[in-house]
């Protein structure tokens, strides 16, 4: 078949395509975006083409999906419709994929992506497994016989997936634009976990999973007594994270991590949780643990001189709060500093307060205007960063291309960038004038 996917080069829609490339289709796509970006290389590895200028020819079998950071007022989507193509929702497309394969679907509102690509490089070190991670990491073959796909709670598009399994994460307010509150997450989550046929793996810690209800017994993970799986004797260094792991009150192994926070322990757990149920054994565990080298854009290091830059996809609070956690863990001599791009006015307002709590965790914030290509900024016109600056306490400061250079009054510190948008630009900006000093 034939796929042509606007907004190839969105993580989610990188993914996609490079899994339909692998399962024999012909794939092509289009975006507005001309420059390189961090979910490329999977296209340009298979030979996928990308279109900037909307002449090429499409045949009229041809199937379209788009991003929904396309509107669908987009010259391209109108183009599309006019050839009289015919238009799938990306995540219905996805769901005839999840069909197909043995599927964990790996779900919650964080954790997703790590996890995901944690079970599959552990299980893939076993036996064959096909995977779908929200960074751009994908792969595919009809040989096998299992399929691990991060599963999005994003306008309830995992309600399209076909779950065998399920891990989820946790459940938090999230997406706000889409979501009528707390409540109905928990419930899109229900419904969501009602659809396994196989082992629902959840985090027994997080007390809005507990609101859940299965049909089967389902397994637990986390810290504290009252789960299946436990994490205990557990030492957070400077060097990574190692941990014992009781089953049923049984020993079950002695673990270490290359990464660094709790919650990259609950992310280990949940993976060694599923990957006991494919009986992979202890010692493929442990070493698919220790060889991990995590996701793209997620606590990525650089270093130049006694500077550190970490790049994380962090946009929700929690998220904020584990990001600066690990970074103090790896880096408890350096000063922490926190560079946010805020996205959406619609999660700023919600979690305002959360905000500024985890912001505060740093010895000193810079803080962006807010970005949106979601919403309309008419419908939210007191929303703005400004919001959560004047509520900080700590040394803070607002940035933007105009005034890197503020940056460079810190010495050895440890950076971090945080957003699920573009703040590359200012970083990318920052990385040049610490170059141009250090010649």
């Amino acid at each position: 078949m034939k796929y042509y996917c606007i907004g190839i080069k969105g993580s989610g829609m990188s993914t996609l395509a490079q899994i339909l490339s692998d399962l024999g289709n012909d794939v092509s796509g289009y975006d507005d975006a001309r420059e390189t970006k961090y979910t490329e290389s999977g296209l340009i590895k298979r030979n996928i083409p990308i279109y900037y200028d909307r002449v090429n020819e499409l045949d009229k079998d041809t199937i379209v999906t788009y991003s929904e950071a396309f509107s669908l007022e987009h010259p391209e989507l109108i183009r599309v419709k006019e050839l009289g193509l015919e238009i799938k929702p990306y995540n219905q497309i996805l769901g005839e994929i999840t069909s197909m394969f043995e599927t964990t679907c790996v779900c919650g509102t964080h954790g997703k992506t790590t996890t995901s690509l944690l079970v599959s490089h552990i299980l893939g070190s076993f036996t064959g497994v096909n995977y779908f991670v929200g960074d751009g990491s994908g792969y595919a073959s009809k040989d096998n016989k299992l399929f691990v796909i991060e599963s999005c709670e994003y306008k309830k598009h995992l309600l399209a997936y076909h779950p065998t399994n399920i891990i989820l994460t946790n459940i938090e307010l999230e997406h706000t634009e889409c979501y009528n509150g707390l409540e109905d997450i928990i419930n899109t989550f229900q419904l969501f976990v009602n659809k396994a046929t196989g082992p629902v793996i959840m985090c027994g810690d997080d007390n809005n999973i507990r609101k859940i209800t299965t049909s089967r017994q389902p397994l637990y993970y986390g810290f504290n007594e009252g789960n299946n799986i436990i994490a205990k004797n557990i030492e957070l260094t400077s060097a990574g994270s190692s941990f014992d792991v009781m089953i049923n009150n049984t020993f079950f192994g002695h673990f270490a991590l290359p990464l660094f926070g709790r919650h990259m322990i609950l992310n280990a757990l949940a993976a060694i949780a599923l990957c006991n149920i494919y009986q992979v054994p202890v010692d493929i565990i442990r070493d698919g643990l220790t060889t991990f080298k995590g996701a793209k854009r997620r606590f990525k290091e650089s270093t130049y001189g006694d500077i550190v830059i970490i790049d994380d996809y962090a946009h929700h609070p929690t998220e904020i709060r584990v990001t600066l956690e690990a970074a103090k863990q790896k880096y408890p001599d350096k000063e922490l500093v926190a560079i946010f791009l805020p996205n959406t006015y619609s999660r700023t307002l919600a979690l305002l307060d959360d905000f500024v709590e985890v912001l505060n965790k740093a010895d000193f914030t810079y803080l962006m205007d807010i970005h949106c290509d979601r919403e309309n900024k008419a419908d939210y016109q007191n929303v703005s960063s400004e919001m959560i600056l004047d509520k900080l306490t700590n040394k803070h400061y607002k940035i933007d291309i105009d005034n890197v250079s503020l940056l460079l009054n810190h010495k050895n510190a440890v950076f971090c960038f945080m957003s699920c948008t573009n703040i590359y630009e200012i970083e990318e900006s920052f990385i040049n004038k610490l170059k141009d000093l250090a010649n």
